[in-house]
């Protein structure tokens, strides 16, 4: 098992080296999801969902070489957000100017109702479940399968110790170690890549 560097640069110095692949595929697997995934529920068809996608990391791409982040003025969250409802509204207009019948007659007016980003509590929302699900992608391979299911068990499906202890033939005592080094593990994951 490899060990993470004790002082972890953040993710967004480090996308700004295009060399940086694995930084830049760590931002991808928690970012591309969260951004097709709102699309889709701005009520884009697949095929545009993805476009918006490519558009909103190809802007994330060209902008972050000279973003001077700074918390004071909002999040890179709330940043992203916005870039992702411009994009939204770029289609739309675009689709408008060229006429064509998409099937989305009510789109427009679903993006003008969304609330500003920092009250857009859906996409917050989003976010961490997206984080949570790239984490346990991460995490997963560094347990052994019987570690992984009293974690999942107990944490995820809401089973009693007891009852996953039977079912796995260890104590409970062993259930909550396993659980307890699984979810350290997992904050350990979601607290490295929420540096940025």
């Amino acid at each position: 098992m490899s060990q993470s560097p004790n002082t972890r640069p953040s993710l967004l110095v480090r996308i700004r080296d295009p060399r940086d692949g694995l930084a830049w595929s760590q931002f991808v697997d928690i970012y591309a999801p969260l951004v097709y995934g709102y699309a889709r529920k701005c009520g884009l068809q697949d095929a545009d969902a993805a476009d918006v996608t490519q558009e909103v990391l190809r802007s994330v791409s060209s902008a972050v070489k000279t973003l001077e982040y700074d918390p004071q003025r909002g999040s890179f969250r709330g940043w992203l957000f916005t870039v992702v409802r411009n994009k939204l509204r770029s289609l739309v207009a675009s689709k408008a100017h060229k006429e064509q019948g998409s099937g989305d007659t009510g789109l427009h007016q679903l993006l003008q109702e969304q609330p500003a980003p920092e009250q857009d509590a859906e996409w917050d929302q989003e976010y961490e479940r997206q984080v949570l699900n790239w984490a346990v992608a991460q995490v997963r391979s560094y347990f052994q399968d019987t570690t992984w299911q009293a974690f999942w068990q107990t944490a995820v499906e809401g089973k009693s110790g007891k009852e996953v202890a039977m079912t796995l033939k260890m104590s409970i005592a062993a259930v909550y170690l396993a659980k307890g080094r699984v979810m350290a593990r997992l904050k350990e994951q979601i607290r490295q890549i929420q540096e940025q």
